[in-house]
């Protein structure tokens, strides 16, 4: 019959046995033990393709632990590069934050330096003021210094009229920076108008006073308070400047114009016509000293004339 063939390994020996399966169903007696070498050999034929798949399938097995031992392998080399690299950047940002605290450290030092040499610079600077500003008062000084050489030359010119003041200015009258003076405080001559007060100066060859400088102004004010009579604080004297040819246009008794006045608050105040005449008077305040009066009105006077080599008797 032409039935499948199977082939038996034998255990004893190893050898195959061909095995019919139609022969054996073929047989009208089957023998018991046949039967059981039908099963022996159908168990022996699974237990070879079961060593066979085994021996297969370790051998994938293998293989694929392989695979996976050679991944984990790799993963754990980049993991571990990875690592390296973390720490890597670790330490250059560590040595980057060293760097950039020496960097800051350094531009505070330049920013230090840079103040100091501003400072340096002003200080300088400031040096070279003050020595120009000590320059101009060494200049000063040496002019003041001149000048005060030639008042001195001027003074010691004075000397012989100062010792005998008396010789050089007019009985009643007084020596007093480089001039002679006329006050009457002893009512000696009385009271005066503005042009008769005037014309009594010009007999002994002088003038009613020129108060056209501060120095002047303060002299004669400081000597009205102390030699002026207490109980009339309010009096006031003729000096010589006066608005009589052009209202409101002051002039000196020598022609000259007023450039600076020491005015009373609220004088000249041009009300009447007639007040054409300034007198002094005696205040604390030098600066407000002056009033605007009547030409016509009766007052006390001041006379001033440069010394003279002969006495000009009362």
């Amino acid at each position: 019959m032409g039935g499948k063939e199977l082939h038996e390994t034998n255990f004893e020996d190893g050898s195959e046995i061909l095995v019919c399966q139609e022969d054996l169903r073929d047989e009208q007696h089957p023998d018991d033990n046949n039967g059981i070498q039908l099963k022996v050999f159908t168990f022996s034929m699974s237990q070879g393709r079961c060593r066979t798949l085994a021996a297969v399938s370790l051998t994938i097995l293998a293989a694929v632990l392989l695979i996976v031992d050679i991944a984990l392998a790799h993963r754990y080399n980049k993991l571990t590069d990875t690592h390296l690299i973390t720490t890597d950047v670790n330490q250059i940002g560590e040595e980057l934050d060293k760097l950039q605290g020496a960097y800051k450290t350094s531009v505070e030092s330049m920013k230090d330096a840079q103040k100091k040499f501003i400072m340096e610079g002003n200080s300088q600077t400031e040096t070279k003021w003050e020595f120009e500003h000590q320059t101009r008062r060494s200049k000063d000084y040496q002019d003041q210094i001149d000048q005060f050489q030639e008042d001195i030359s001027k003074l010691r010119s004075h000397l012989p009229i100062i010792n005998d003041g008396c010789k050089y200015c007019p009985e009643g009258w007084i020596f007093l920076n480089s001039n002679c003076y006329f006050y009457d405080f002893s009512n000696r001559f009385g009271v005066k108008t503005w042009q008769k007060a005037r014309e009594f100066c010009q007999m002994y060859g002088g003038d009613l006073l020129v108060l056209n400088s501060k120095d002047k102004e303060n002299t004669t004010v400081k000597y009205l308070m102390t030699h002026q009579n207490p109980s009339r604080p309010e009096e006031a004297f003729w000096f010589g400047l006066t608005d009589s040819q052009v209202e409101k246009t002051w002039k000196w008794v020598d022609g000259t114009t007023l450039v600076e006045g020491y005015w009373i608050e609220g004088k000249p105040n041009y009300f009447s016509n007639d007040e054409d005449c300034a007198a002094v008077m005696a205040k604390e305040n030098i600066f407000q000293a002056w009033k605007d009066s009547n030409c016509g009105s009766q007052r006390k006077w001041i006379c001033e004339k440069v010394p003279s080599t002969q006495t000009d008797p009362l």
